[in-house]
């Protein structure tokens, strides 16, 4: 973390976020600030959720959202996805192509 940093938690899907270790005494001589996320802050404001909505929508598009596709399966090999998938040794998304 840089000097003044702001480190952001987010997630919770594996039900652990109470379990992360957080390096107290480093952190406090960076001076940065940590914060909590949760999509309820932007999904319980319809103006946010509408700019939101929109940037996600039309950042490919506009070249603003550029995703990492680790690989891509055509939807016969959906099993296959599935191994590579819970091997968890892809970096990016993995696509499965639906004819």
């Amino acid at each position: 973390m840089a000097p003044k940093g702001m480190l952001i938690l987010y997630g919770n899907l594996s039900g652990q976020a109470q379990n992360t270790v957080f390096p107290f005494g480093p952190s406090m001589m960076k001076g940065f600030s940590m914060r909590a996320y949760v999509v309820f802050e932007i999904i319980h404001d319809p103006a946010r959720f509408e700019r939101a909505r929109r940037f996600v929508e039309d950042g490919p598009a506009r070249g603003i959202l550029k995703p990492t596709i680790a690989k891509t399966f055509p939807f016969e090999q959906i099993v296959e996805s599935h191994r590579y998938l819970e091997a968890n040794e892809q970096v990016g998304k993995i696509v499965v192509t639906v004819p």
